[in-house]
Parts: C-alpha cells; structure tokens; sequence
C-alpha cells in the first residue's frame, strides 16, 4: 500500500471548510416562506381551509 500525499484518509491533508462569504442582498429566496404567506392570506381572506392547512404545512 503506498501512501500519497492526496490520501483523505490522512489527517494532516484534512482542511477546514471556510464557507463562501455572501452579500446579504444577495440571499437566495426563501420560497417556502413566500407561499405559506400566500396560502395563509387566501385561507383568511376567502375562508378556505385547504388554504390554512397548506400555509401551516409550508410554515413548517
């Protein structure tokens, strides 16, 4: 078995990850958000249950 220098296995090789720095106007969409807001205004304003239940599902 010959050891490499590129082996993950080896501890010394190992780098700590640096997440990449993100402009915060720059943040992706948080859809989910979006239509559970969407779904809980048409369930109070036009009563639909469906419409609560889906905001409720989405919320989580």
């Amino acid at each position: 078995m010959s050891s490499s220098g590129n082996d993950p296995r080896q501890p010394s090789s190992a780098k700590p990850y640096k997440p990449q720095q993100v402009h915060p106007n720059n943040l992706p969409i948080d859809y989910s958000g979006f239509i559970a807001i969407i779904f809980g205004v048409a369930g109070i304003m036009f009563r639909y249950k469906l419409g609560s239940w889906l905001a409720l599902i989405f919320c989580a």
